[in-house]
């Protein structure tokens, strides 16, 4: 489990680094993929693997359960952390999240939201 907010920079290469807290919480492989409400997910392997179970237990023929597997699995993409723990952020999610220069992972039990922080700070204030 993880919680809280942590800030982070995006480089002018699209290179973002992981925080060290969630870096320790999350062991596994990371994937991230487009979330909800203009944000980016985070998740470890496990979970990850999990919400796939779930997903692929779903009927195929509801197109509710079509539209959320494209938008979920469709989008994500397996991490390579270098050895500064930074990934390289896909151009076509850094722009679906709007993400610039400051970023804010929000850590939410078992998934993190990746936010840009101008766009955070309107969903919160």
């Amino acid at each position: 489990m993880i919680i809280g907010e942590y800030e982070g920079k995006l480089t002018d290469k699209n290179r973002l680094a992981v925080p060290a807290k969630i870096r320790s919480e999350f062991k596994s492989e990371l994937i991230v993929c487009r979330g909800y409400e203009g944000c980016l997910l985070l998740f470890d392997g496990k979970r990850w693997k999990d919400l796939i179970k779930v997903l692929s237990q779903k009927p195929l023929l509801q197109m509710n359960i079509r539209d959320t597997k494209r938008f979920l699995v469709g989008g994500a993409h397996e991490l390579d952390l270098d050895q500064q723990g930074r990934f390289v952020v896909p151009q076509q999610l850094k722009s679906y999240a709007s993400l610039n220069n400051e970023v804010v992972f929000v850590a939410i039990l078992d998934w993190v939201e990746i936010w840009d922080k101008k766009q955070l700070g309107s969903k919160v204030s």
